[in-house]
């Protein structure tokens, strides 16, 4: 647990091991590359990254930072303050408080995805790439559906009858997360604060210079934004997968890890070591 922007962060990292590549660029010695993956809303915690890609990114050789969001997981929940410019600046004061100075390549699920263009907006010299998988930029269209998500769960979540039939569908441990997600919900302004959010121009969005990569699944509805990224941001390359929705980070891991990887030895110049491909 770190304090970072006046609340009590829940960071996990994961070091390469000794002697692997890792690093920007091709000489060896550097310090390792620095992802720090930046999990979605609402339902969702580090635990997603932990249990998925971590390990097997750190194994390619890159340090591995995660962090819960405020309000998730094991981080602190305080009552209000959960506007996006909130979660841009909990991630910068988190790399300051970790003195991670050299840029940084973001890897967001989701919302996260969001959190991550919005930084890169803000600070376009301190981030050296963007990955996104099933998200977008903070644009209106996009967080338009975002705060319709939250509204549903709102109203849904904190109701008996809905846990139940959460526990008969899907098990008590989504239904555990569903509770807290929906007294999260309750005990905070989130639904109103983050819909509500300033958001970057599209100027400032198109400005972010630095590779981009989207990842979507072919049968989610947030593949519909991908050409509106790709006006905002020309460099960015999209992959869509066939028959996936937008749980693609835990049904699809393996995925995950081959195209980011992949794209971040082609576009970014990071050098890192092969790993095994699961059988």
């Amino acid at each position: 647990m770190i304090r970072a922007n006046g609340i009590d962060v829940h960071v996990e990292r994961l070091e390469p091991p000794a002697g692997e590549p890792g690093e920007v660029g091709a000489e060896r010695g550097a310090d390792p590359a620095t992802l720090v993956m930046i999990h979605g809303m609402a339902s969702d915690s580090l635990a997603s990254w932990y249990f998925t890609v971590a390990k097997p990114f750190a194994d390619a050789g890159l340090r591995v930072l995660m962090y819960d969001l405020r309000g998730h997981g094991h981080s602190e929940r305080p009552p209000t303050g959960y506007t996006l410019d909130d979660f841009v600046d909990d991630l910068s004061a988190l790399l300051t408080t970790l003195d991670v100075t050299a840029p940084v390549h973001l890897l967001g699920n989701s919302f996260g995805g969001t959190i991550a263009f919005a930084y890169a907006a803000r600070h376009p010299d301190r981030v050296a790439s963007v990955a996104a998988i099933e998200s977008s930029p903070p644009t209106p269209a996009w967080m338009a559906r975002v705060a319709r998500r939250l509204d549903r769960a709102a109203d849904l979540l904190p109701r008996p009858e809905a846990l139940a039939q959460i526990v008969a569908g899907r098990g008590a441990r989504v239904a555990r997360r569903a509770r807290d997600t929906g007294e999260m919900l309750v005990t905070t302004t989130l639904a109103r604060d983050l819909p509500a959010s300033a958001l970057p121009s599209a100027a400032q969005i198109s400005a972010i210079g630095s590779p981009v990569l989207c990842l979507y699944g072919a049968n989610s509805a947030v593949v519909e934004l991908a050409p509106a990224v790709v006006r905002l941001l020309s460099q960015t390359r999209t992959v869509v997968l066939p028959g996936e929705k937008h749980r693609v980070l835990v049904d699809r891991p393996e995925a995950v890890r081959r195209l980011v990887l992949a794209w971040l030895r082609e576009e970014c110049s990071v050098e890192v070591a092969e790993v095994a491909t699961a059988p």
